[in-house]
């Protein structure tokens, strides 16, 4: 039978198929739209799978919020133009609307929870892969739950935080988030501290003082205060305020008579092998450049 222009348009907005997909699944099923559709997404899942083992750095880090709930995912793609194509911008978000709704943060349970347009995650998933040509993955994806404040700041979808503080705010808890991101803390506290990190820590700081020659309990002042020193760097409430360095976090929280309870900070692609691009200096620069 021919194949109107219609029929081919009605197919694309079905499935987001290209034109020419379109036409020739429409060919091949006899202008049958439903089994054009059929086609289509089975043509995509083979494409999908052929580019599954390509490495995907690349994407968008998305937070979204609802009262005293906030969720934070990466999505991967293998290009950075990709992550800035529509399409797929509207996929992340979509996707982050799925978690919110559902707390769901496994990946593979999170790929069977369906969309707000009814597609299945996975299904949209397929069909964006056919239609950008590349690997698209999803990641990781974490929730935060506060009876307080939450906040949330985000760098160019490259880096984002999201925070819940008691007390305090919603500007303190966006400026906490903004640290969060450019800083990129180990935990709040001393308290979060992995034992085995700060034996570890100790351990070389005690081996570099000893080639000082000094006497041990010089040596041990000077290990005791260079441990101070690590934990200060790598706790949050131990740092110098992005906006503010003469004042650490832990001051700042407090002449609020607030207190940071959980973070969660995502870097797209962090630990993805790929093209290094310093995003924690361009977020430290555009902190500067705004206070």
């Amino acid at each position: 039978m021919a194949i109107s222009a219609s029929m081919v348009k009605e197919l694309r907005e079905r499935t987001g198929a290209g034109m020419m997909e379109c036409k020739k699944a429409l060919v091949e099923t006899n202008g049958d739209l439903d089994a054009a559709v059929e086609l289509l997404r089975k043509s995509g899942q083979a494409k999908a799978d052929k580019k599954s083992g390509r490495v995907a750095a690349e994407g968008r880090i998305v937070v979204k919020s609802d009262g005293g709930k906030a969720v934070i995912v990466e999505v991967n793609s293998e290009t950075d133009f990709v992550a800035k194509d529509e399409n797929f911008v509207a996929f992340t978000d979509s996707v982050a609307d799925a978690v919110l709704a559902s707390g769901t943060t496994d990946m593979q349970a999170l790929s069977a929870e369906s969309l707000a347009d009814g597609r299945q995650v996975e299904a949209a998933r397929t069909e964006l892969v056919a239609k950008v040509g590349e690997n698209i993955s999803l990641r990781r994806a974490s929730t935060i739950d506060s009876a307080g404040t939450i906040g949330a700041y985000t760098h160019g979808a490259k880096i984002g935080a999201v925070v819940a503080v008691e007390g305090g705010d919603e500007a303190l808890a966006r400026d906490v988030a903004m640290h969060v991101a450019a800083t990129n803390p180990m935990c709040v506290d001393e308290s979060g501290v992995p034992a085995e990190t700060l034996e570890n820590e100790r351990r070389i700081l005690t081996e570099q003082a000893q080639e000082s020659g000094k006497p041990a309990d010089i040596i041990a002042k000077m290990v005791e205060g260079r441990v101070n020193k690590f934990l200060k760097e790598i706790t949050l409430v131990g740092q110098p305020f992005v906006k503010d360095p003469d004042v650490t976090v832990g001051k700042l929280l407090s002449g609020a008579n607030a207190k940071v309870t959980d973070f969660v900070r995502f870097e797209v692609g962090e630990g993805i092998e790929k093209k290094e691009d310093n995003f924690v200096e361009e977020v430290m620069a555009q902190v500067k450049g705004a206070s």
